[in-house]
């Protein structure tokens, strides 16, 4: 029981110091989604499905110059998110995504205008960037695509 009093009075000490030093903090979320173009025609048909495991990397560079690198993997719905909070004075300024691997082996070939997308952050705190889909292909386009 004291130890939780302790703790409480900790973190309400600590929220106290940073609005006493006029922190304000920012949240930001980029997200996208990580498909298997099948037919390898650009655009997404019932033939296609999402990649679950599809490694991600997304570089922001913040209002004071710093870069941080982020690594996110797709989950079962082949979306992928990066989600930071900071101080506002820290906040991501701009950040460029890119798709690193799919671990599907017979979805590997990164598809056209899928090797990066550039882009300011303009948003507000606590709202959310959506990436464009980052598309792979099949080496071998199957007999029904024809």
């Amino acid at each position: 029981m004291e130890s939780n009093w302790i703790g409480l009075l900790t973190a309400g000490l600590f929220l106290t110091i940073l609005m006493a030093d006029g922190v304000i903090s920012w949240t930001g979320e980029i997200h996208g989604r990580v498909v298997c173009d099948v037919c390898g025609d650009s655009s997404i048909g019932p033939e296609d499905h999402v990649l679950q495991g599809a490694e991600v990397a997304v570089l922001c560079i913040t209002k004071s110059g710093e870069v941080l690198n982020y690594q996110a993997f797709t989950n079962s719905n082949g979306i992928y998110t990066v989600a930071e909070t900071m101080p506002e004075s820290e906040r991501w300024d701009a950040c460029l995504a890119r798709p690193i691997s799919s671990f599907h082996s017979h979805c590997t070939h990164l598809g056209d205008g899928s090797f990066g997308v550039k882009f300011s952050y303009n948003h507000p705190s606590g709202y959310s960037h959506t990436v464009r889909p980052f598309v792979y292909r099949q080496a071998v386009v199957p007999a029904y695509c024809a």
